[in-house]
């Protein structure tokens, strides 16, 4: 595996640009439609990205899960897979690499990152339970909740700064935790979970020192650290890019220390190994036989877990891959690169440049929207109307209602621009930029969005919204009159 993943080039003249570390061997047609057809398609989707057709989409940002480029040893690898419902080998080689990469001993397969959650949440939470988090996610909070218990942040005052230089945004506030055992008690305490990197306030990393000092509280409390590893490969550069004790180390070496600390590690294979499935890892054989019952019941037998041999053989591979800077550098390259040139331009993002994507605060690009209109949807929407590019809403729509219907107001009202590994080029990621640009500038255009139709959960995926005025339309209007017709 190669060392030396720096993606970001200087150049003769001064410039600093990512460049790619990788070459193109099989490519796939993309269309830009014209703006008339993206409106329409936008309103047939209830301007929700997610309900778009890949067919009226240009550059798909909306996510990096199991989208991301396979390499060409992952591929290869698919053409061994040993197809057996119960001892296949390829489950075998799987299990080889996350002891490998992660360093623990017990392993459960999982069809993806949330089948892991639901496991974990059936096995260890009961009623009342207090689950303390860096950061929620969508659908831990989900299964969680459905199980009873309650998700409380205790993440630091950093963490919901949007411009700031702090490294490790998030970070656990370890005095929080304590006031929380307090409060609460450890015996309602379940576990800690640490998500690296924390997805809804911009892909954000927590550091090893952090680490540490939660362990030392959780130990002494007999508390469980349970890791979502589902960016951890992200989370490692970030320490070694920002965390001067580990400036020399591997990212083996990090990914294994990061490892260390936990007593439960799982994660979505969509986004740490760039293909379908997930997993559960441990060291403590009593956890293992606890969560080990109900993966033939709710995922499949112990060595598929609900996956394709396929994909798990390629899995194997995606896990060595995740220790060579060359690859888990890219995504970071990109996004950073497209968060700095954003930033210049004064629009506002999330900074520092975190994992997964690129995070525009649609808060204040859209001051004029108010919060019950959701800013980060309607940004979204005009977004993909005046480019192609499908980007995803993280904010009050990814939220919920209360008891009494009324929304609960997210901390941060982002636009997610996505940037998979080894996906868009260069020429693309200004193409978005330039776009971004333009709505800036036309930004008093843009207004709200309302709900027709909403699930009770999880409404993000498959809700539907209206306009609450005419502005789409006179957002292409605008539009037509400065780039004409065809674009």
């Amino acid at each position: 595996m190669s060392t030396t993943g720096n993606h970001t080039i200087r150049f003769f003249k001064g410039e600093q640009i990512p460049v790619e570390l990788h070459k193109v061997r099989m490519v796939q047609k993309l269309n830009l439609k014209p703006i008339d057809e993206r409106l329409k398609a936008i309103e047939e989707g209830g301007h929700n990205t997610f309900l778009l057709k890949t067919e009226d989409i240009f550059l798909d940002m909306l996510t990096d899960s199991g989208v991301n480029a396979m390499s060409d040893n992952q591929v290869s690898s698919m053409l061994r897979a040993d197809d057996a419902y119960s001892g296949s080998q390829s489950f075998y080689r799987m299990e080889a690499a996350l002891r490998d990469v992660f360093g623990k001993e017990h392993i459960l397969p999982a069809h993806q990152g949330r089948a892991a959650e639901n496991i974990i949440s059936k096995v260890f939470i009961k009623e009342g339970d207090i689950i303390p988090t860096n950061y929620h996610f969508t659908t831990t909070k989900a299964h969680m909740e459905l199980n009873g218990g309650k998700v409380v942040e205790i993440f630091g005052d950093e963490a919901l700064v949007i411009k700031s230089d702090y490294p490790f945004k998030g970070n656990i506030d370890v005095k929080k935790f304590e006031q929380l055992i307090e409060k609460y008690g450890a015996d309602r305490i379940p576990f800690i979970r640490l998500e690296a990197s924390t997805n809804l306030i911009g892909g954000q990393p927590f550091s090893i020192a952090n680490m540490r000092e939660v362990k030392k509280v959780a130990d002494k409390h007999k508390i469980m650290i349970v890791l979502d590893a589902s960016l951890i490969g992200e989370n490692a550069w970030f320490i070694k890019q920002r965390e001067e004790e580990f400036a020399n180390h591997s990212i083996q070496d990090i990914l294994l220390t990061m490892c260390k600390f936990a007593d439960l590690v799982y994660f979505s294979s969509r986004k740490v190994t760039s293909t379908r499935g997930g997993g559960l890892c441990t060291d403590d054989k009593e956890i293992y036989m606890k969560l080990r019952d109900l993966i033939p019941l709710y995922e499949g037998f112990l060595t598929y877990g609900g996956m394709s041999v396929r994909e798990i053989e390629a899995m194997a591979i995606g896990l060595y891959e995740t220790t060579d800077e060359t690859v888990i550098s890219q995504s970071p390259a990109f996004i950073k690169y497209a968060v700095d040139e954003l930033d210049q331009a004064g629009i506002p993002v999330v900074t520092p440049a975190g994992a997964l994507g690129c995070h525009v605060d649609a808060m204040n690009f859209l001051s004029h929207v108010p919060q019950e209109e959701y800013p980060a949807g309607a940004l979204a929407s005009a977004l993909f109307i005046i480019s192609g590019c499908r980007g995803m809403e993280r904010g009050t729509i990814s939220s919920e209602r209360d008891e009494k219907g009324n929304d609960i107001l997210a901390d941060m009202e982002l636009l997610r621009l996505a940037f998979p590994r080894r996906v868009f080029t260069l020429s693309q990621t200004k193409f978005v930029i330039d776009r971004l640009l333009w709505l800036y500038e036309n930004r008093e255009l843009v207004g709200g969005l309302k709900f027709v139709e909403e699930p009770p959960v999880l409404r993000f995926f498959l809700g539907r919204l209206t306009a609450t005025s005419d502005w789409p339309v006179k957002l292409v209007e605008k539009f037509k009159a400065d780039f004409g017709d065809s674009l």
